[in-house]
């Protein structure tokens, strides 16, 4: 679902405020796109409620990014008892005119996949970036209050 429509409340808009802040300290020349998908019937179909998707996009293709567009895909699971949101997993995107370069999934091996993959410190900054997403969404546990 798109970050401008998940961010109800304080918390979460401050939550997905600071994912913002993430990638822009790794990428400084992206521009985020809160809204990364189109508001049609048939969109909206294809459109996961329990996630929060944002868009960041280059002033044009990198190569070290090996694409123009990254697209964050943050998976929720909203506890029954607590009613806490927290993250189950980040998918991060490498796009460019051309459709998908490449895959990271932070469920399973981490790896990144795809016809063209970003250089290598770019790969260990997006890592990074999920690994940090992941610890933003997760409420703290008993033992560390």
């Amino acid at each position: 679902m798109n970050a401008a429509e998940q961010a109800v409340g304080l918390s979460m808009t401050t939550k997905i405020a600071a994912v913002v802040n993430l990638v822009k300290q790794e990428f400084p020349d992206m521009k985020v796109d809160l809204k990364p998908w189109a508001n049609d019937p048939s969109t909206r179909e294809l459109v996961d409620p329990d996630s929060i998707d944002l868009a960041f996009h280059l002033p044009g293709w990198s190569r070290r990014c090996q694409a123009r567009s990254l697209l964050l895909q943050i998976r929720l699971f909203r506890d029954p008892i607590s009613e806490e949101q927290r993250a189950i997993g980040v998918e991060a995107v490498g796009l460019s005119f051309q459709g998908e370069q490449w895959r990271l999934s932070t469920v399973g091996n981490w790896q990144i996949i795809g016809e063209n993959l970003p250089q290598a410190p770019v790969q260990s900054q997006i890592r990074q970036i999920c690994e940090q997403i992941l610890g933003l969404f997760s409420p703290p546990t008993a033992t560390e209050m």
